[in-house]
């Protein structure tokens, strides 16, 4: 029951005292894990006081028959430094390419139209039902269980159908 009566008090009437007592022990233990797991002070810093910050404005989400304080916080820790991570992953939109893109040369047009053609052939090749399974999920962009749902087949079934088909295109192409 350590520390529940804390995030109680904090959850029921934000009380300021039981969040310093709770900050005081946990945020400092955040950081320290954060940049055991590879984070640098200054991101474990700012993930950290963002951890803290969720547990003031989400004291309400915690339940005691789930998980202990300490593994709640942690959990969250853990969520937030991966979320950081994959936002500073992605590219930000003035490190996109703007403009058309160079034109590619005929060598390499050749080659993509004769991989086009073969590719072509080799679908040709494949039974019906897994022709029709893979042009649904990359021409028809669907998912394994919309196509599921759409043709009435179990799941797995549509997902080995899948794979041998890719299996089969996959040395073809070669």
């Amino acid at each position: 029951m350590a520390w529940v009566l804390q995030v109680y008090a904090v959850r029921d009437n934000k009380d300021r005292k039981a969040f310093a007592e709770l900050f005081g022990y946990f945020a400092p233990r955040v950081k320290s894990f954060l940049m055991k797991s590879g984070a640098s002070p200054d991101l474990a810093e700012e993930c950290a006081q963002e951890v803290m910050a969720t547990l003031w404005n989400k004291a309400h989400m915690f339940d005691p028959t789930k998980a202990s304080v300490s593994t709640w916080i942690f959990t969250i820790a853990r969520n937030r430094k991966i979320d950081i991570l994959r936002k500073q992953r992605r590219p930000e939109p003035e490190d996109l390419p703007w403009g058309p893109e160079a034109e590619p040369d005929q060598a390499e047009a050749i080659g993509l139209q004769q991989e086009t053609e073969q590719l072509g052939q080799a679908l040709a090749t494949l039974p019906a039902e897994q022709r029709k399974l893979i042009e649904r999920a990359y021409f028809g962009e669907l998912s394994h269980s919309q196509i599921a749902a759409e043709t009435g087949l179990p799941l797995g079934t549509i997902k080995s159908r899948i794979r041998l088909a890719l299996d089969r295109l996959r040395h073809a192409m070669k």
